[in-house]
């Protein structure tokens, strides 16, 4: 390797070691289950904004998105990101503070399937053993994807290879996650959020002045038909503009749904120390991602200029595409620290930064699998007498177990980072996104109508997204819209042909819908 090449990786190694500590800095924190799996209820309102927004967007925002853009212009990318930045809004809007509130209410569920269990008084645990499930299946490819973002990046800058820097990559991300809990997963958040707004400030910049500027840019990007159209696109495998309909569009804007359901965002929202900081918190969160969104598009506009188009995006002499375009931030990177060593320091935090994107989600991610293997598959149904001692050491043992499952399914470097993630973000947010605002908002929800929401939703995904969408034209929309509304339907039928919550749910439902402080909630 280079002397260039050198300062970039000891910038990232740096980078990753300060992780590690924050992680073995917390395991001193962590007393008991309620610290592990939700830090105690005591993260502070800028921590709970940025480790949710940052746990939620992953490599995917420094290498998915303006990998689309760079490919297919400013059709299906835009509007994947409004789409985002609107469910982002919402759910901090109307999820955040109910959710708060009905958690203490619902015998201080710490996890959720513990609050889908306590909120219907489920005592054949079904609905927490269901739910425990669903984000054990979605969790672990979510977790690959991220996995296999970390080997791309180092194979594609150094030429190491992608399988050995992946399982690198998930040894540092295990270690932290396992040792310090959800205190270090957020406080690494907050971190690793910091440095993905340098990485996409410092790339925009420098790849505008690359690519010769603004002007250079559009003109460049009006050569390609559809680019710069956000409802046609560009088909780079036949070089004509392509189609982005209403439908598409609509489709694509249902990304914002999958909010409603993602534990790791879900569980942020719980763990905030004072319900009243939410606003604060709301903010901070909906103005980073609206930010951050807008600038990873325009990376990959820029991108499509600054770096060429035969090097990312070609055919083969077998006649197969080749699509590098994910690894658009990663080519800039290279750029960047030609211009000397400090350049190269920059060049190493952009890098740095990618690591930030998927570190903060995968950590949240296994996180949140462990908890539903440790506290409600082992200690709520298996073990209900477990110590604190015990979860904990079967929870840290399921980080590692899923870790090694999610590496690999990652072991293949071909995989699409943003296909992955599209598909797991839609089986979170039809199984469990209408569950949690039925749950919080209509009284005559009941335990029969939120399983039926749960399983309907969880197996329309499969079944949209591998029987009828391959059927093209109409039925080719983003899974999760159709999977949602259909879980939507059946939690709602189910619930009014089955029996009437039960008084005392009814009165929960009442008191965590009204204004009493929740310092008298807790205390009752």
């Amino acid at each position: 390797m280079t002397d260039k090449e050198w300062i970039m990786l000891i910038t990232m190694g740096v980078y990753m070691v300060a992780m590690v500590a924050i992680g073995v800095y917390y395991s001193h924190k962590n007393k008991n289950t309620d610290d592990y799996f939700l830090g105690g209820r005591k993260l502070g309102p800028v921590v709970t904004a940025m480790s949710a927004e940052a746990s939620d967007m992953s490599g995917w925002l420094l290498m998915g998105l303006p990998g689309v853009a760079y490919a297919c212009g400013i059709a299906e990318a835009p509007w994947t990101a409004i789409g985002l930045a609107i469910g982002t809004y919402l759910n901090w809007l109307l999820v955040a503070k109910r959710l708060r509130r009905y958690t203490v209410v619902a015998d201080n569920s710490i996890t959720l399937p513990d609050f889908f269990s306590n909120r219907f008084k489920d005592k054949s645990k079904i609905l927490m053993c269901v739910s425990a499930v669903i984000i054990l299946i979605f969790f672990v490819p979510y977790t690959a994807s991220g996995f296999s973002t970390c080997g791309k990046l180092f194979s594609s800058l150094f030429g190491v290879d992608y399988q050995i820097a992946m399982i690198i990559s998930a040894v540092v991300i295990v270690a932290y996650t396992a040792i310090g809990g959800f205190l270090a997963a957020s406080t690494t958040d907050l971190v690793q959020g910091i440095l993905m707004s340098i990485a996409l400030v410092v790339v925009l910049v420098f790849g505008v002045s690359v690519a010769g500027g603004w002007n250079a840019v559009i003109e460049n990007a009006q050569t390609l038909p559809g680019y710069l159209d956000m409802f046609k696109g560009y088909d780079y495998k036949t070089g004509t503009a392509g189609s982005y309909g209403f439908l598409p569009v609509v489709s694509t804007l249902a990304w914002g749904l999958g909010y409603f359901g993602m534990p790791a965002i879900l569980l942020r929202f719980m763990a905030i120390r004072d319900e009243k900081e939410l606003k604060f918190s709301r903010r901070i969160a909906s103005v980073w991602v609206v930010i951050s969104l807008a600038v990873a598009v325009l990376i990959g506009v820029v991108g499509m200029t600054a770096v060429s188009r035969s090097t990312m995006v070609y055919q083969a002499a077998d006649g197969t595409w080749v699509n590098n375009s994910e690894s658009i931030i990663v080519e800039l990177s290279k750029l960047l620290a030609e211009h000397g060593w400090l350049a190269a320091i920059f060049g190493g935090l952009i890098l740095a930064g990618i690591m930030a994107a998927t570190m903060s989600t995968a950590d949240s991610q296994m996180l949140a699998a462990s908890s539903a293997a440790a506290q409600n598959f082992f200690k709520g149904k298996l073990c209900p007498y477990a110590s604190n001692r015990v979860t904990m050491l079967v929870a840290r043992g399921g980080v590692i177990v899923i870790a090694v499952i999610a590496v690999f399914i990652a072991l293949d470097p071909n995989s699409s980072i943003f296909r992955i993630v599209s598909f797991a973000w839609a089986g979170f947010g039809a199984a469990f996104g209408p569950v949690v605002l039925f749950s919080l908002f209509w009284k005559r929800c009941n335990k029969w109508g939120a399983l039926a929401g749960m399983v309907t939703g969880g197996a329309m995904v499969f079944i949209w997204k591998f029987l009828i969408s391959p059927l093209g034209g109409l039925w080719s929309i983003y899974e999760l819209l159709p999977a949602f509304i259909l879980a939507s339907l059946a939690l709602v039928a189910v619930s009014l042909m089955t029996k009437v919550p039960d008084q005392e749910i009814l009165d929960e439902f009442q008191l965590a819908a009204s204004k009493v402080p929740l310092e008298e909630i807790a205390g009752e």
